[in-house]
């Protein structure tokens, strides 16, 4: 009697398919650290891919030295800015921390004008209060100083990266999409969807950022606020915050300039900060943002949420692109295996 033989060859992929994932997790797990850099080789990749191609294979550039033009406008536009800012930053919010007697005395006058009013006179701003927020806010300070190496070190290695990605770009992307076992549907769907992500999210933030920085600098000092430099990049940089946004800085700066300036002044820089600086953000996502990638405000609310957890900064790019994966993979289910799918209805058709 004969037994019927067992088909290896699901088992074979199955096993396949586990050591390839063990091998990636443990690839993933030791270069944890350069993480960040690969990710921001991914990013910038993408935004020049098509810039660089047209410059190699149709204006035919040297790979090698339009791989570099790259890399020196990266750091031109992107490096020399981010390292300018965080220079100045740092003595900055270390020279308003260490200025105890004056963050004391407004503290005190911002309690005294929150004492009768409405709703704000709950608020907890007693010494102990001011003193935890104190000590909470300048635990960051070692860490933040002990990242710059973090941040150099990625730097580099993101610059290293891009080199070679874009050098063999096109064998790059010929392989991974001969590994990704879809349809050209399906591949194509997932190749628009990355590319909108980190397009919309790499390039419209930056420009979010910067624009309510710059108007919240502009009315700090049009109002007489102290330190308006400083706080107007924070502003700009809380713009990453979700929900909140910059509210989290321009709040705070106009019940203090209400607690101890003009009432005026106050008035003034309140309707600014609601109008202005607040409306911005509005304006840009339906003109500027909307061109780059009419991406739904729930996905970049949680992606962002997401992503910061995951990835730190460069969680703002790749936070949303995690969840809007969701929807794409079902996208690709519908076109690999849905009833009725284009390619069984182009097969039908030429059947016909």
């Amino acid at each position: 009697m004969r037994h019927k033989q067992i088909n290896n060859t699901p088992i074979n992929q199955i096993m396949l398919i586990l050591i390839i994932v063990l091998i990636c997790i443990l690839i993933f797990k030791n270069l944890l650290y350069y993480l960040p850099g690969f990710l921001g080789a991914m990013t910038l990749y993408i935004l020049f891919r098509s810039s660089y191609f047209t410059l190699t294979e149709q204006r035919k550039w040297n790979k090698s030295l339009a791989s570099i033009l790259f890399i020196l406008i990266s750091i031109v536009f992107i490096v020399l800015p981010i390292w300018a800012i965080v220079d100045y930053l740092i003595p900055q919010v270390r020279s308003f921390l260490d200025n105890t007697d004056q963050i004391v005395n407004q503290f005190n006058q911002v309690k005294v004008f929150l004492s009768d009013k409405p709703l704000l006179q709950d608020i907890d701003l007693s010494d102990e209060a001011l003193l935890n927020f104190l000590q909470r806010l300048t635990k960051y300070i070692p860490s933040i100083l002990n990242s710059v190496m973090e941040v150099g070190v990625n730097i580099l290695v993101t610059l290293f990266v891009l080199y070679f990605m874009l050098v063999y770009g096109r064998p790059m992307e010929s392989y991974i999409r001969r590994g990704i076992p879809f349809s050209e549907t399906s591949k194509n769907e997932i190749w628009k969807e990355v590319d909108l992500m980190v397009r919309s999210n790499a390039i419209g933030i930056p420009i979010l950022g910067l624009c309510q920085g710059l108007v919240a600098m502009l009315g700090y000092y049009i109002f007489g606020v102290e330190s308006f430099i400083l706080l107007g990049i924070l502003t700009g940089v809380s713009s990453i915050i979700p929900v909140l946004g910059t509210m989290t800085i321009y709040i705070p700066v106009c019940i203090t300039v209400l607690a101890t300036s003009s009432l005026g002044s106050g008035i003034g820089l309140t309707l600014y900060c609601f109008l202005l600086v607040g409306g911005i953000d509005n304006i840009l996502r339906f003109t500027i943002l909307k061109t780059l990638g009419n991406v739904p405000p729930l996905i970049t609310v949680f992606g962002v949420l997401l992503g910061l957890n995951m990835f730190g900064m460069l969680g703002l790019i790749f936070g949303p692109l995690i969840l809007s994966s969701v929807g794409v993979l079902i996208k690709v289910y519908s076109n690999e295996y849905g009833k009725g799918n284009a390619t069984d209805l182009i097969e039908l058709e030429i059947k016909k």
